[in-house]
């Protein structure tokens, strides 16, 4: 029961993670909102979007294939870009006096321990 339910938590912040991405590439100035950073311009604007759509887009996409798959290695590889971000987010706030994003850090941290759980469950299987 508790690995479905397991599963089942991995592939919603899978699918939240994709349904993000996406929104990176049709609304980004929504995205951007979401988030709690402006819509930069130009170049960087480039750089915004670009990097946000591939982080969400990759980081769901290999959870997801992971849970498919049932191949433990994804599924760590998507908690540890969850978790790094916290990280350096907090890292952010500590050394380049960044805002302290902690509702953005606490929804980074459930995700990657949610995908730690599950790269668990899927090595124990194995």
């Amino acid at each position: 029961m508790l690995d479905k339910i397991m599963t089942f938590l991995a592939a919603l912040c899978a699918i939240a993670l994709l349904v993000t991405g996406l929104g990176w590439l049709i609304d980004p100035r929504a995205a951007a909102a979401n988030l709690e950073m402006p819509l930069l311009d130009g170049l960087a604007r480039s750089s915004q979007v670009g990097d946000m759509t591939a982080f969400f887009i990759v980081s769901g996409g290999i959870a997801l294939a992971s849970l498919f798959n049932r191949n433990a290695g994804l599924m760590l590889a998507a908690a540890l870009l969850l978790g790094a971000t916290a990280v350096f987010r907090t890292t952010a706030t500590l050394w380049h006096d960044a805002g302290f994003a902690g509702n953005l850090i606490a929804v980074e941290v459930v995700m990657a321990v949610i995908f730690l759980r599950a790269w668990w469950r899927m090595k124990s299987e194995t």
